[in-house]
Order: structure tokens, then sequence, then C-alpha cells
């Protein structure tokens, strides 16, 4: 039973909830350590924009991922992972003054965009907004959330859709010497389903 349990944890756990061709999105219900290595490398395309901090760790995909209060979708294609989102709660990052002052934070109705990323070599397929779109969607339908944030570089939200507003402006943000803005977006009320299970577990698109 010891050998299973390490087999599972060493083992990513995961649904299919969207496929088009030889892409698909899955969502994380564990990340095993497997998979941790080409999680950094993707995360290390933050870091232009970024900074260093932006780079996973073991310890960061550990705490954030596997997190019971987290959203995490990753983007495969021809099998191999090329990017991923996350949102983490907000009340999870209590360590950060910014999260503190938003004015949601403790009432357990926002996601933190934590890290949103494509590889470079896949961008402008489609794939960047496939992920998004099911990130939201799911988002939306999660129990009690109400808002999403993140930080993006000054004057990327103005492309955004839907409900934007913006809560500040951070100069010099992570050492980066660049201008970010925290944005917030309003998912709206939940949609009346009479079914209340989450969404369908696939999806073609």
């Amino acid at each position: 039973m010891k050998q299973l349990s390490l087999e599972i944890e060493h083992r990513s756990k995961s649904r299919i909830i969207a496929s088009s061709g030889f892409f698909q999105v899955e969502l994380m219900e564990h990340v095993g350590e497997d998979d941790y290595p080409q999680l950094i490398k993707i995360s290390e395309h933050l870091a232009k924009d970024y900074g260093e901090k932006a780079v996973l760790s073991k310890t960061t995909i550990h705490k954030y991922f596997n997190k019971p209060t987290s959203l995490p979708f990753i983007a495969r294609f021809h099998g191999e992972i090329i990017g991923f989102i996350i949102g983490v709660a907000i009340e999870d990052l209590s360590s950060e003054p910014w999260a503190r002052l938003d004015e949601n934070f403790g009432k357990h109705n926002t996601l933190y965009s934590y890290a949103f990323v494509i590889m470079d070599k896949y961008k402008g397929n489609g794939y960047a907004k496939i992920l998004k779109r099911v990130f939201l969607s799911w988002a939306k339908k999660r129990d009690g959330i109400r808002f999403i944030t993140g930080h993006v570089k000054l004057g990327v939200s103005s492309k955004f859709t839907g409900d934007i507003k913006i809560f500040n402006r951070v100069d010099n943000w992570q050492g980066t010497g660049m201008t970010f803005e925290y944005y917030c977006r309003d998912l709206g009320p939940k949609p009346d389903f009479t079914q209340t299970q989450n969404p369908p577990l696939a999806k073609t698109i």
C-alpha cells in the first residue's frame, strides 16, 4: 500500500474539460511530482514579463496547484504540457500586502490569477484563449466565487472583455522596472441552473 501511495504522489490526476484535435485542457485534481519539471520549465516563460519570482518551484507547485481552494488547469498538445493557468483564493496570499488590501479579502469570493502562460512556440493558435475561457467558465460556476483578480502590464486589461475595474497600479512590479495594474473582473451573478453539479466533464471545441 505504501508503494502504491508513493506512485500516486508522483502521478498527476486530471480530467479533460475541453479538446480540439491534438489540443486539450485538463482540470488538475492533483499535480504529481512527475510533472513538476515541465511546469517549472514552462513558468520560466513568465520571467521576462513578471520577474524571476514568477518562476515556479516545487514548493509553490505543491502549495498552490494542490490546494483545495485553488482552480488549476493545464493545456496539452500531443500529450505534452504546453501551458497552465491557476486561480488561487486571495486569502491564501495573505502574506502579500496588496492581497490584504483587496476590498474582498476575507469574503472568500475572489480567485487571484497566480499564473497564466502558454509556451512561446504555441502562441497565436488560440490555445491561450481556450485555456482562459475554460478557467473563467469554471470559476463562475464555483460556489461563492464572484471575482477574478490579477496583475498585468499597464494597458493589458483594456483588451479584456467583461466587467473589468482597475484597483491600483504598481511601479517596478516585482523588480521588473515595469508598471503593472491590479485588475478585478466581476463574473456576475451565478447562472440559474437547475443542475447544481460542475460543468460537463468534457467538451469538444
